[in-house]
């Protein structure tokens, strides 16, 4: 009996890779790919805020981001209280963060949402009227990873849902680009080589709560981050994008510093 149990979980385990298989290869071709689609160019030579989630995260400074064009993510939602402030587009590709948080996210009043396909495929998360997008990971490491020019078509992984955002932001056409609250600094982090760090004077988000469930969640890798950090503003350099860092402290350095203040 057992061996007759163990063949058809093998075929079953087959059927389910090659389906996924093919979602991968006809993607450019979904309904999905068609949505992102509409999104080319369609705000071309404007600017937009990336917002991270940060500890340096100011509720104040978010009120004076309404009426702009806002990327935000994941548990973005606990700020709500504290602001009028509300994105323009929200992403989420981490599926531990979302699988806990699906209530939240459906509810949250933002038009435009971008999901990571495999969060929908391989956990079925489904987020009401989400675009979803095909993450791809590069196999190489210690390098940073592509920056794709066609989110319709793959989204490159980057360990961090800003480096999404950055490439979605592009694609539509902005031409000046925002960091805030992208502190890039964790309590409790891991290298490259997988050595978990911690760091007790670190905070990780702009509210305690933000990750009460944090033994459930993915660790974060900075380096890997920076990384990705580092391939957007490579393309930066070679084309008429500007990326800044308006965040107030934090720890990133890849991106050249502005002063969020004296961008109004």
């Amino acid at each position: 009996m057992g061996f007759f149990v163990k063949v058809k979980n093998s075929l079953s385990a087959r059927a389910s890779g090659l389906a996924r298989k093919i979602k991968v290869a006809t993607y450019p071709i979904s309904r999905s790919s068609r949505q992102i689609r509409k999104f080319k160019d369609k705000y071309l030579g404007k600017r937009c805020f990336i917002i991270g989630n940060g500890p340096s995260l100011r509720p104040e400074d978010l009120d004076k981001l309404k009426g702009e064009y806002c990327f935000a993510a994941n548990r973005v939602y606990k700020i709500f209280d504290r602001t009028d402030w509300r994105p323009t587009f929200f992403c989420s590709e981490d599926y531990k963060t979302l699988e806990a948080c699906v209530d939240e996210i459906n509810a949250l009043p933002c038009k435009h949402k971008f999901i990571s396909a495999a969060c929908h495929w391989d956990m079925g998360i489904t987020i009401k009227g989400a675009k979803y997008f095909l993450l791809k990971y590069d196999d190489i490491e210690n390098i940073p990873p592509s920056f794709s020019r066609e989110p319709d078509k793959f989204i490159s992984w980057g360990n961090t849902v800003t480096y999404t955002s950055i490439q979605l932001a592009v694609y539509m056409g902005f031409k000046e680009i925002y960091l805030l609250g992208v502190d890039h600094s964790f309590s409790v982090y891991q290298n490259m080589k997988g050595e978990v760090i911690r760091d007790e004077n670190a905070k990780d988000y702009f509210c305690e709560d933000y990750n009460k469930d944090r033994d459930n969640l993915f660790v974060p890798t900075p380096e890997r981050s920076e990384l990705a950090y580092m391939a957007a503003q490579a393309f930066a350099n070679s084309s008429d994008v500007k990326i800044y860092n308006a965040t107030r402290g934090g720890k990133l350095e890849v991106f050249p510093r502005i002063d969020f203040d004296s961008i109004f």
